[in-house]
């Protein structure tokens, strides 16, 4: 496993002396030593450590809080507070750059360790979150240019589906299952919102409450159609019937 990299921000140089030695007997890879916060956004930059130790009161024109203020916003690399200001105006400083820890000196090696792991977790989990919610919105805003593909979310992780694979979809009160012929995905979604998503050439609405792929329709009994291998029975929404005949190659 990797070791994990931290930077440390701290002008007291007996101090800084004292956490790097703490850091690397516990097991992390100090990648540098900041005494200003301009040192500290410009070593952030060119390492771009894992996490960063930062004291809030630094010497200088830049404070700690300001310093993770630009890092946050520039690099978005966690940072834990280290400080002996506990004041509720420093507090309420320091929640503005969203830090990941706040470690009140003198503290011990166990509260390092616990702070840059819980952080480093958290860390990961949100840049998770974040993916997923991209990943989302591109298929909301339709911009994967892949439309035979959908992702779909299955027991809090997300699945890549083909289009090609789903025989039917069905409405079922709050929420839409989309049918392959051995998996059945229930999504929070509505009909119209899953048909803009589904390849218009590939796919009809064949009732209100269902859409079916063309290709594995085979055979029609009014007033239902029937789906191969499962052999499904789809019943045919009075309204959608001349659609349906449209798109049908009949002879």
């Amino acid at each position: 496993m990797a070791q994990t990299n931290v930077l440390v921000v701290e002008d007291e140089s007996i101090v800084s002396k004292d956490i790097q030695h703490s850091l690397k007997k516990l097991g992390y890879h100090v990648v540098g030593a900041a005494s200003t916060g301009e040192q500290a956004v410009q070593l952030a930059q060119q390492h771009m450590p894992d996490i960063i130790l930062m004291d809030i009161m630094l010497k200088g024109e830049m404070n700690g809080i300001e310093a993770a203020d630009t890092i946050r916003k520039e690099t978005n690399i966690p940072v834990i507070f280290l400080t002996a200001y506990a004041d509720e105006s420093t507090l309420a400083k320091a929640k503005v750059t969203q830090p990941y820890g706040y470690i009140i000196k003198p503290f011990k090696e166990i509260d390092i360790h616990t702070s840059i792991e819980m952080a480093l977790y958290k860390h990961k989990k949100e840049a998770e979150v974040l993916k997923e919610r991209d990943m989302l919105f591109a298929l909301v805003e339709n911009k994967d240019p892949a439309k035979d593909i959908l992702f779909v979310k299955s027991n809090s992780r997300l699945v890549k589906l083909k289009t090609t694979d789903i025989y039917y979809v069905e409405a079922l009160k709050d929420y839409v299952v989309i049918n392959t012929l051995n998996t059945r995905y229930t999504v929070h979604s509505t009909m119209k919102d899953i048909e803009s998503k589904l390849p218009e050439s590939d796919f009809i609405r064949v009732h209100r409450s269902f859409i079916v792929r063309l290709d594995k329709i085979v055979a029609i009994e009014q007033p239902n159609l029937i789906l191969e291998n499962d052999k499904k029975v789809i019943p045919i929404g009075g309204s959608y019937k001349d659609d349906l005949a449209k798109r049908l190659n009949l002879v």
